[in-house]
């Protein structure tokens, strides 16, 4: 496995660990569709929330919530809309949510792009 994937592995762990002790409920991972990859699915608060993750070692190249730029968002938007209608869930409350990994600091930010529906 390259050391990129390897990084990214281990930040979706530790981004999956960290929402689960928040009260998410993690229903799919690397879900994959025609426009890309979403993360992790998961369930909180009544929302199906679509979770982006950024695993940042170092800071040469910037923060990793940088790098969810909108062409990205746009992405992980028509990702979820396959998901929706694969899974037959359009009506659900959705939300788009973000994970930064950088270093030893874990930020969630909930509501992170697009518009909440539900």
């Amino acid at each position: 496995m390259s050391d990129k994937r390897t990084t990214g592995r281990e930040g979706e762990d530790c981004a999956a660990a960290v929402l689960r002790s928040n009260g998410y409920r993690i229903l799919d991972t690397n879900f994959r569709s025609p426009f890309g990859e979403i993360d992790i699915i998961a369930e909180e608060s009544g929302f199906l929330v679509f979770v982006e993750v950024k695993r940042r070692r170092g800071s040469s190249f910037g923060a990793s919530l940088e790098a969810v730029d909108a062409r990205k968002r746009l992405h992980i938007i028509r990702s979820a809309q396959v998901y929706l209608k694969k899974n037959r869930c359009a009506d659900r409350r959705i939300r788009f949510d973000v994970v930064g990994i950088d270093g030893d600091t874990v930020r969630v930010i909930r509501h992170a792009f697009g518009e909440e529906r539900g």
